[in-house]
């Protein structure tokens, strides 16, 4: 592995630091969240369209769809130096990172036209429909129905946990297409636009006070044919393309780190009175949150160290969020119970990291299940990694309608 920038990429940071030193926000903008389409979206839509403007909203989008045709290095660059300053909230990621490209691969010429500029300029959002009440991280399992009558298609269903769905302009929907095939094989992939009529969003209120995820229901959605990305009953290798970028996109680390925790330790009495951080117990907990997170680094260093070389990563990147996510957890946890009777207090003004470490708690265990469970991820690494045995699949050939419900 090799942590050192080459000269060209040296000089490509240059370059964004001197863009963004120039053009980006010195102060965070004030105002409520983004969960209810809040008023930090004027603020979000301006600060995308700046970057799109300067080549830097989607640096390896090709020229013709608006990027600058970068390599993925110059993407983890600029991403690196815009994390330094107080930018808006993103309501683009998931559109940009996994909706758009997938619309890209496998949409007509006149959908990608109507729809990439839009979305690269942040005029328009996107969500991923997905994930079922009754599926979880298996998406083949979607109950989710599409049936077609002529050159429209009429979807029926559920979805959950979609997130930013109230504020999305568009999405993307797996449906199941024909229930005779096995559960793989019968899904198809639509774009769809989620001020239809018949869809109707619920926001799902989260523990934390918050309301970023969403049910999402279809009544009778009218669909044309021309709305549809890839083949009839094609959709798994659709929604591969998702999924793929949706694994990297959720598995970098988030919430308070080791380094925020010690801080606090330190101005926080222990047992005896003396700052926590001098309890032995504690310490070792922080040794080994270092060490974990010092893993995390080196292996994010070999995707680096890929995306430098022009190749492409392996599925190795499943590794960091099976580990940040139970870190983040067991860190927060640890955090609140250091405070004592302090530790229900959560309001920003009065503890400490405005309450990251609260936030860090209640937001840990849904990580936990975004972007593929730790049970999903783990197969991934046992088999793709390791090269383990797989599991055996049962259900692997059996069409999709004769599997048991557990009714």
């Amino acid at each position: 592995m090799d942590f050192n920038d080459s000269p060209e990429e040296a000089a490509y940071r240059a370059e964004v630091r001197a863009w963004l030193e120039a053009n980006a926000p010195k102060k965070p903008v004030s105002g409520n969240d983004l969960e209810g389409g809040g008023d930090t979206m004027p603020a979000s839509k301006a600060w995308q369209a700046k970057k799109a403007a300067a080549g830097y909203a989607q640096i390896t989008w090709p020229r013709e769809w608006g990027g600058p045709g970068g390599t993925p290095i110059q993407q983890v660059i600029f991403n690196q130096e815009e994390a330094k300053y107080p930018i808006p909230p993103n309501p683009f990621q998931i559109g940009l990172g996994m909706c758009v490209p997938t619309v890209m691969t496998f949409g007509d010429e006149e959908t990608k036209k109507r729809f990439v500029g839009p979305a690269l300029r942040g005029e328009e959002i996107w969500c991923q429909l997905f994930s079922e009440p009754s599926g979880g991280s298996d998406v083949a399992a979607s109950r989710t129905r599409a049936v077609r009558e002529g050159d429209e298609w009429v979807i029926n269903g559920q979805k959950v946990w979609t997130t930013g769905a109230q504020f999305s302009d568009f999405g993307i929907v797996i449906t199941r297409t024909n229930p005779d095939a096995p559960k793989h094989k019968g899904l198809t992939m639509f774009w769809v636009d989620m001020k239809d009529p018949g869809i109707e969003v619920r926001p799902i209120h989260q523990m934390s006070g918050g309301s970023g995820f969403n049910e999402v229901f279809f009544t009778n959605v009218r669909v044309k044919d021309s709305q549809r990305l890839g083949a009839v009953d094609d959709g798994w290798r659709v929604g591969l393309v998702t999924l793929m970028n949706e694994r990297l996109a959720v598995g970098g680390p988030s919430g308070a780190g080791p380094s925020e925790f010690m801080e606090a330790a330190r101005h926080i009495p222990g047992l005896d009175g003396g700052p926590a951080l001098k309890d032995q117990a504690l310490r070792e907990k922080i040794a080994d949150w270092y060490v974990a997170t010092e893993g995390l680094k080196h292996t994010r260093n070999r995707t680096l160290t890929a995306l430098s070389r022009g190749q492409t990563p392996g599925p190795e990147s499943s590794i960091g969020k099976v580990v940040s996510a139970l870190q983040m957890q067991d860190l927060a946890n640890t955090a609140v119970e250091m405070l004592d009777q302090y530790g229900i207090i959560n309001d920003p003004a009065l503890a400490p990291l405005r309450g990251g470490f609260h936030g860090s708690l209640m937001g840990a265990a849904g990580l936990r299940i975004a972007g593929g469970t730790d049970e999903i991820l783990k197969n991934i690494i046992a088999e793709r990694v390791l090269g383990l045995p797989g599991d055996i699949r049962v259900d692997k050939d059996v069409p999709f309608k004769d599997m048991p419900t557990g009714r």
